[in-house]
């Protein structure tokens, strides 16, 4: 049973890459001159270079995928998995808001729903495979510092 199982569960892993790739494909569409935006804003000293957001992002969205796809494979779709698949449409909602529309503080608003999301998917994945629920501490702990630079960069502009 085991084996006939685990051809399920390999072909799940891309589909959640797709999923993120999604993810990600919408906010490079929102932040097609966001580059140039975030250098025009008025940020504080401990804003991180703007080449750095490409590399981490790429690393987080990796975790991510293989996350969601471990939960499944665990479980199948599960409650969790909706709280998940809810915390990527907020992912993805972030970007338009904060470059595409420059509503910096809906933006704050968003990402503080987007964090709590994440935390309640890593204690819903924590009781469905640890390693799923490890997988998201980065993110959780990038989007805190996201989440931070967010409302300084807004009460700075």
């Amino acid at each position: 049973m085991v084996i006939a199982r685990q051809p399920k569960r390999w072909a799940g892993l891309p589909v959640f890459a797709v999923a993120l790739a999604l993810v990600a494909g919408v906010g490079s569409l929102a932040a097609i001159d966001a580059g140039g935006e975030y250098l025009s804003l008025e940020r504080p000293s401990w804003a991180p270079p703007q080449w750095l957001f490409g590399p981490a992002w790429t690393v987080l969205y990796v975790m991510i995928a293989i996350s969601g796809w471990l939960a499944w494979s665990a479980r199948g779709w599960t409650p969790a998995l909706g709280v998940y698949a809810a915390q990527l449409v907020l992912n993805a909602a972030w970007t338009p808001l904060f470059f595409g529309a420059g509503l910096y503080g809906l933006a704050v608003a968003e990402i503080v729903v987007l964090w709590l999301a994440i935390v309640v998917t890593i204690v819903m994945f924590r009781r469905i495979n640890r390693l799923a629920a490890w997988l998201l501490v980065p993110y959780l702990l990038w989007v805190t510092y996201a989440a931070s630079l967010n409302v300084a960069i807004w009460r700075l502009n």
